[in-house]
């Protein structure tokens, strides 16, 4: 027998039958970050100060003609170049901070940033944190100011060489003439005398299985190689003095 009351099976529930459904709400995903020169690079453009200035980092092996291994922290001279001749172009940017924590890397390469960085008319601080070793030496020296961390450590040591070398007068007279151009360029632009860098270069005495030099923060300052100690507020203080004299200058 049909019931008449019966509802069909066709009938619609009401919203309070109406079953909650299972499937999750979609949530907006953040972005991701775009490639900015702070991931790339390491380099970061400060404009929430006094000043705007330009911040560059030089860590871990200084990368030159040949590709270190993705295992070892390098700094690319192909990405730190393009990044001083733009700081120097900038009509924003009024100055270069660079901190170094690096363990020195490819000669020329080094030699080559540190020839820039002394060749800028905008002022350049350095900071040398942890270390600045080896060619580290000269791009620290470049700057028209440099500070180092009481903490940090500077290593002075003779050129080396990796891969197959000749054992002949030439090969030597190369090393020789490298090396004369690393002493000329860091007596250049501090106070240190050649004879007393390379006195430090080839110290027997110190390392175990080299030779060379370890300087603490206060002795690289004592030596004449970096002007103050000092940490991150000191250098930025220096670089916004230096900034001053110039817009003194300018009226």
């Amino acid at each position: 027998m049909l019931l008449q009351n019966a509802p069909s099976h066709t009938d619609v529930p009401s919203s309070e039958e109406t079953p909650r459904s299972t499937t999750p709400e979609t949530t907006e995903q953040p972005m991701p970050l775009p490639n900015s020169p702070l991931l790339t690079t390491g380099s970061l453009i400060s404009d929430n100060g006094q000043y705007v200035i330009q911040c560059m980092t030089i860590i871990g092996q200084i990368e030159g003609h040949d590709v270190l291994s993705p295992r070892h922290k390098t700094t690319k001279y192909e990405h730190v170049i393009p990044q001083i001749i733009a700081a120097e172009q900038s009509t924003s940017v009024e100055g270069l901070l660079v901190i170094l924590h690096t363990d020195g890397g490819d000669v020329e390469a080094g030699l080559a940033i540190a020839e820039l960085l002394a060749g800028m008319k905008k002022p350049v601080v350095s900071l040398v944190l942890g270390g600045g070793h080896s060619i580290g030496v000269p791009i620290a020296v470049a700057a028209k100011r440099s500070f180092v961390a009481r903490s940090a450590s500077m290593t002075i040591h003779p050129v080396r060489m990796s891969g197959t070398l000749l054992g002949v007068p030439q090969a030597f007279d190369y090393f020789q003439r490298m090396q004369q151009r690393i002493t000329d360029f860091v007596t250049a632009h501090s106070r240190i005398t050649a004879e007393r860098y390379n006195q430090l270069s080839l110290n027997t005495n110190e390392l175990v299985m080299d030779i060379g030099t370890i300087l603490d923060g206060k002795s690289a300052v004592q030596e004449g190689l970096i002007d103050r100690l000092g940490t991150l507020s000191d250098a930025v203080t220096a670089l916004y003095h230096l900034i001053d004299k110039i817009h003194a200058h300018e009226r």
